[in-house]
């Protein structure tokens, strides 16, 4: 499950990283606003956990610009403000929670986690052809024989799965896979996209690639 935590205090940012990467999240870290709604509309998040009085575009107006473009993920809004009235703005906009600083690294976690789990409308499992997935466990088997993925190869399988008959780019991929800040080429991407294909020989599922666009995956050999 990828998290998205926004807050421009690094000590405290990174205190509440580390206790959600514990739990067995990836965590990305943006410190203001413009880039917290820059992410949001290029990777698949499963929460965001959101400082209100961060720089540039502070928290409310991220969420607002989120539920406008039709984006439901989870929100769980953090301030120092104790203010009814700011924390029933926060939930009118679209947020779906609120913690007030100072608050439990316990609770924090807990709340996070229950609201992955109202949040994950999609499908944990995902199956074509021969090939199923599991994204949670990040298992996948062909006629129920498990294949041997790494970490990126599993994301950029479970990217394809859930755009199938769609064309991607390589840049979106890499976008999708990634944690915030770090980098990989777009000849790295064809490597493990090779490694994937052979591995699904068997599978009745085709990656494809469309020449001067990227790449599709459908179901057929």
């Amino acid at each position: 499950m990828q998290l998205l935590l926004v807050e421009d205090d690094a000590v405290l940012a990174d205190g509440i990283a580390r206790n959600l990467s514990a739990q067995g999240y990836e965590v990305d870290v943006v410190r203001n606003g413009s880039d917290a709604d820059a992410l949001l509309q290029r990777r698949e998040i499963s929460a965001v956990v959101m400082d209100i009085g961060i720089p540039g575009l502070d928290g409310f107006e991220v969420v607002r610009r989120m539920r406008a473009r039709g984006n439901h993920t989870p929100v769980l809004l953090l301030t120092a403000r104790d203010a009814v009235a700011d924390r029933v703005f926060g939930l009118g906009i679209g947020a779906d929670d609120y913690v007030v600083k100072p608050f439990a690294t316990a609770e924090l976690v807990a709340r996070v986690k229950a609201l992955v789990r109202r949040g994950s409308g999609r499908d944990a499992s995902i199956e074509i052809g021969a090939l199923k997935l599991d994204a949670t466990a990040r298992r996948a088997t062909v006629h129920g024989m498990p294949i041997d993925l790494s970490a990126r190869e599993c994301a950029i399988l479970e990217y394809l799965l859930r755009n199938t008959g769609r064309v991607v780019s390589k840049q979106q991929i890499i976008d999708a896979i990634l944690p915030w800040g770090e980098e990989v080429t777009v000849n790295a991407v064809e490597v493990y996209l090779s490694r994937i294909r052979s591995k699904l020989a068997d599978a009745g599922v085709a990656i494809r690639t469309v020449r001067g666009f990227g790449y599709m995956l459908d179901a057929g050999t």
